[in-house]
């Protein structure tokens, strides 16, 4: 076998896809007949292959027989040259040369029936299906949505006990190299002795167990692997979980949906402003209730703070107590809420806020305007759409609390630029947190114009 004479053409294209570890160019063999194959494992059906191909290769008696049954197939496609013919291949299709002759034939592997729904960023319009827990199914799924040659994969095994395959994925025609490098260094030093998940893997490339805001994306729609893939950002999967990490990412990421790429310019400016409005919301509005009603009532109308003061009449509490008090038991609710199973989770929690809300105002544990304010805390607090941003910002929440506790209105502002600060400082992969646009040229630019 190894004095056989590969096409140049197959050869080419084997480079061409390099370092991708899913091409195969393999030549079949019985007696004088030769014939080669080249296609991507993660794209065909093997058995399609088997029985279409190599089956009934070794059962012809000559490489003329086989090329009439070929030219007989229905899923022969007419033959493609240069950058056509990578498209196709990473469509699925499989090249076959016999002697000097090509042919293009269509064994694609398109894994539907395995999927799952979306369950962490639903959508209302747009691709319902989530990743597979199989990382070749998914290597499937992404191949299916983003047929371009100059997409690789770059195969790892994690050291430790639990030998998983990881796979970095990138466009090798816009991956920004410095990041690439960071994070294929950031794989390879890994020594943990066992990750089961890629929220773990996650937690372990953050480089520092104490910090606070994620540096990658974890998601399970491959619409957003693809629309990543085409900004130049690299993914990374784990086998055995079903979900995938983006990075570097900037924080104006964890505040888009894939929702926004399926409406209207007008629509999705308008829920994108929703968003941040929810966010300003959901961080500020309890430290301010505060600052307000223990430091400066003067700031707002004479008849709000009026209401505000009367509502508190009976309340024993300071207002910081009481804010804390209320938001630790909305805490309470959301994880009752994530952990029960979904037939009574919203039940219970409609039920069980009632009845605090309810309770608590008649003990007078807390105003009103309190219950108020942690209804509009807890709405907002879903409107972002990656959750790792809401626990984020759900904790920096309570240490604005305690700012605004200790040192009043001036508290709220200083706490509020520690965070813009912290933020503007922060890198994911050597890539600046706070960027408007992460990369510095025009190609994302290009990409979000497209949308």
């Amino acid at each position: 076998m190894a004095n056989l004479n590969f096409p140049p053409l197959m050869v080419e294209l084997l480079e061409k896809f390099s370092p991708s570890d899913d091409t195969n160019l393999k030549p079949l063999q019985i007696e004088d007949n030769t014939v080669f194959i080249f296609y991507l494992k993660s794209a065909i059906d093997g058995a399609k292959l088997h029985e279409m191909l190599i089956k009934p290769f070794f059962e012809m008696k000559s490489n003329k027989s086989f090329t009439f049954y070929i030219e007989s197939l229905p899923n022969l496609t007419k033959m493609q040259c240069g950058e056509y013919l990578l498209i196709e291949i990473t469509k699925g299709y499989v090249l076959l040369a016999i002697n000097d002759a090509f042919y293009l034939i269509d064994i694609k592997l398109v894994n539907s029936m395995a999927l799952q729904q979306t369950l962490i960023e639903p959508t209302v319009y747009g691709p319902q299906t989530a990743l597979s827990e199989d990382i070749e199914t998914n290597l499937n799924i992404i191949r299916q949505r983003y047929h371009e040659p100059t997409l690789k994969f770059d195969t790892h095994a994690l050291k430790g006990k639990s030998h998983k395959t990881l796979i970095i994925m990138y466009d090798e025609r816009t991956v920004k190299q410095s990041v690439l490098q960071n994070i294929q260094e950031k794989i390879e030093n890994l020594d943990v002795p066992l990750i089961q998940s890629t929220g773990e893997l996650q937690l372990h490339l953050n480089g520092s167990k104490f910090s606070l805001f994620p540096i990658t994306i974890l998601t399970e729609r491959p619409d957003r692997i693809s629309y990543n893939l085409a900004a130049g950002k690299v993914v990374i999967m784990l086998n055995g979980s079903p979900q995938a990490l983006i990075a570097p990412v900037v924080f104006f990421d964890f505040m888009t949906s894939m929702e926004d790429n399926y409406h209207t310019y007008w629509i999705t400016t308008f829920t994108l402003i929703l968003r941040y409005i929810g966010l300003f919301v959901c961080f500020v509005l309890p430290a301010m209730y505060v600052a307000i009603t223990s430091y400066t009532p003067d700031i707002p109308r004479t008849e709000l703070a009026l209401t505000v003061a009367g509502s508190r009449v009976g309340v024993p509490y300071p207002s910081f107590i009481e804010v804390i008090f209320m938001l630790i038991f909305m805490e309470f609710l959301t994880e009752a809420s994530i952990r029960l199973p979904k037939a009574i989770s919203a039940t219970a929690t409609t039920v069980g806020g009632l009845i605090l809300g309810t309770a608590v105002t008649e003990a007078t544990l807390a105003s009103n305007i309190m219950i108020i304010i942690v209804s509009a805390v807890a709405i907002t607090s879903f409107v972002i759409p990656i959750s790792e941003m809401s626990f984020s910002i759900r904790i920096c929440r309570y240490l604005l609390v305690i700012y605004t506790t200790l040192f009043g209105m001036m508290g709220l502002i200083l706490g509020s630029i520690w965070l813009l600060m912290f933020l503007v400082n922060k890198r994911s992969f050597g890539e600046p947190y706070l960027k408007v646009y992460w990369r510095s040229d025009r190609k994302e630019l290009e990409v979000q114009s497209k949308r």
